[in-house]
């Protein structure tokens, strides 16, 4: 599996940053209370360390019990302040980022259901499940643990500084003197915890694709008795996500008692210096009060310096998630330009002129087709596999655009339709029918409120699929599982079949669909065929030609190209493609 390569430089990316917080822009008020309750932080913080010394200096040296009795009514009340602060900067940050990731992640769910499916075919699922999921999960990190704590420990880091040097120069020199050793092992960690991090990303989209790709096929691992090489290579993967986050452990067990024994030095240092000129009396003066303050002072400035480094990369990895996010918004090469023509109703007649089209580059699936299909018609195609017959089904219905060419319906190009108006007048059952993990009525009706229960009935009278949900438990709302995996293959297909009557499409298209059920039921669907295609132009790709007999037109591909169209007596008489294909699935079920 290929490791997704993540780039991270040594400074945040402050375009991602600018961009990410126009999704602010909605709650910029919550947003400037956070700011604002951001520097109360900062100035409140320093003023603990001030009340003390002002009492030991002034009220216990002189013995005033009453000033004492009032200071420690201070200090609960800045307590309860501070308290209050830090609750309202912790929940209003959190809830400012919950906000802004659900704004996200709604837009890049909507982004996605839009992007054509040539972006699927190059994309591995588990990595947008990460996309979708985990990076946005990490920008809430952003707003709660990033951005607005990393602000709040710079402003308490410059106010702490600015009362230190107003208050003694000297004890402050002293007291940040160890200050290079506390900022270069702060470096040393933050580029080894950056690395880290990375590393664990890596290992979570590697991590999500792989369970996402074996879970789905998961038949064919058991299939082929596979389940001890695929637990392997879990086991592997897993292990690369195990040790990237026992690296970041390390590199937080070693950072932080590093930290605090260099904080404990200049703490020293400070309490060696202030307590001999007390002790000597000489004339520097340094009281009491002022050399507890400082000890506090440089506690409290010591800490968000050890947060920063933390802060940092907390930071860097919401910046680093957000960059994927927005690239990925970004991607406008796949995303579906619709046009605005609803009409009231189509005819059906279809025509493809000179098309040509290709998956990838210069690779072309169809070539230079040109086919005339009356309304009304059924059309069928035939062929091997590779032939291009499901593609002509792809771009009828826009899934990829033509390379070269043009495919109109009633005479207007299909850039013309409005998208949600062309799909649903064409109806399409697939051969690998997907269902979702919900009742019958929702995956026939797909969310759409014009599809009443009545219509679904009326479908399913229609295709022959009534008795058989009717014995159902719940019946229309019997849930299918994912996949339909509580229906046999025969059922699937049935309700694949309501799904796209329901919206009495005027193109009907059935991609092989008939190719997965028994023959009982095959019968059974191909006299419902029969009904569904009354009135419409119909579109039929099959291997089994005993399907298509009846149809108007046979078009045979090969390769990409028209070898042969007329009806079936014609085609056989011609001894060409379409009686070499007849003569070989003839043998096969002799």
């Amino acid at each position: 599996m290929d490791k997704e390569q993540i780039s991270s430089g040594n400074i945040i990316d402050w375009s991602v940053l600018r961009r990410l917080m126009r999704f602010v822009k909605p709650y910029k008020g919550r947003f400037y209370l956070v700011v604002f309750l951001t520097i109360a932080i900062g100035l409140l913080s320093p003023l603990r360390p001030m009340l003390i010394q002002y009492t030991l200096d002034t009220d216990v040296a002189t013995g005033n019990y009453t000033g004492m009795v009032w200071i420690i009514v201070w200090l609960f009340v800045l307590l309860v302040v501070q308290s209050a602060v830090q609750y309202a900067h912790t929940y209003f940050s959190g809830w400012l980022g919950q906000q802004v990731i659900r704004d996200i992640r709604t837009k890049l769910y909507d982004h996605l259901i839009r992007l054509r499916l040539r972006f699927y075919d190059k994309t591995p699922i588990g990595r947008l499940v990460t996309r979708t999921i985990s990076d946005v999960e990490t920008l809430a990190d952003v707003f709660s643990e990033g951005l607005a704590a990393m602000i709040s420990d710079l402003l308490q880091i410059i106010f702490i500084l600015a009362i230190m040097f107003y208050q003694d120069w000297r004890l402050s020199l002293l007291s940040l003197s160890t200050i290079p050793l506390m900022l270069i092992s702060t470096y040393v960690f933050k580029e080894k915890i950056k690395v880290a991090f990375n590393d664990v990303r890596n290992a979570v989209a590697n991590l999500n694709t792989f369970v996402q790709e074996h879970i789905t096929g998961m038949s064919i691992v058991q299939m082929f008795a596979s389940e001890k090489y695929e637990s392997e290579k879990f086991r592997k993967i897993n292990k690369d996500h195990r040790d990237a986050n026992l690296r970041s452990v390390l590199y937080y067990s070693i950072y932080f008692p590093v930290a605090e024994i260099i904080a404990a030095a200049g703490i020293g240092l400070l309490v060696w210096y202030g307590a001999k000129a007390i002790i000597q009396a000489d004339m520097t003066g340094i009281t009491i009060g002022e050399l507890i303050a400082f000890i506090m002072y440089i506690q409290m400035f010591f800490r968000p310096i050890r947060m920063i480094a933390d802060r940092y990369n907390t930071l860097q990895m919401g910046i680093v998630s957000s960059s994927r996010i927005l690239n990925l918004l970004d991607d406008q090469t796949y995303v579906q330009k619709t046009g605005s023509y609803k009409p009231v109703a189509l005819n059906g007649a279809v025509s493809f002129k000179n098309v040509w089209f290709a998956y990838t580059e210069e690779n072309y699936v169809l070539k230079g087709i040109n086919l005339d299909i009356k309304a009304g018609q059924t059309i069928a195609f035939v062929g091997a596999t590779g032939a291009g017959k499901s593609s002509v089904i792809n771009l009828l219905n826009r899934f990829y655009e033509v390379n070269k060419g043009r495919i109109c319906i009633d005479g207007r190009d299909l850039q013309e339709y409005e998208l949600g108006t062309l799909r649903k007048n064409i109806g399409v059952v697939l051969q690998d029918v997907f269902l979702f993990s919900d009742t019958i009525y929702k995956n026939v009706s797909l969310g759409s409120a014009e599809i009443t229960e009545e219509r679904v009935w009326h479908a399913a009278e229609l295709v022959g699929a009534r008795k058989f949900i009717e014995k159902l438990p719940g019946q229309l709302n019997y849930n299918v599982m994912e996949r339909g995996s509580t229906l046999s293959v025969g059922q699937r297909q049935l309700i694949s079949f309501i799904r796209a009557m329901v919206y009495d499409p005027k193109i009907l298209v059935l991609d092989e669909a008939t190719s997965s059920v028994d023959s009982e039921t095959e019968e059974m669907i191909q006299q419902a065929i029969d009904k569904m295609m009354k009135g419409r132009t119909s579109i039929v790709i099959a291997h089994r030609l005993s399907t298509i007999q009846k149809a108007d037109v046979i078009v045979v591909l090969d390769k990409g190209e028209i070898k042969e169209t007329g009806t079936h007596e014609t085609l056989l008489q011609q001894n060409g493609f379409y009686a070499q294909l007849h003569k070989m699935q003839y043998k096969e079920f002799v």
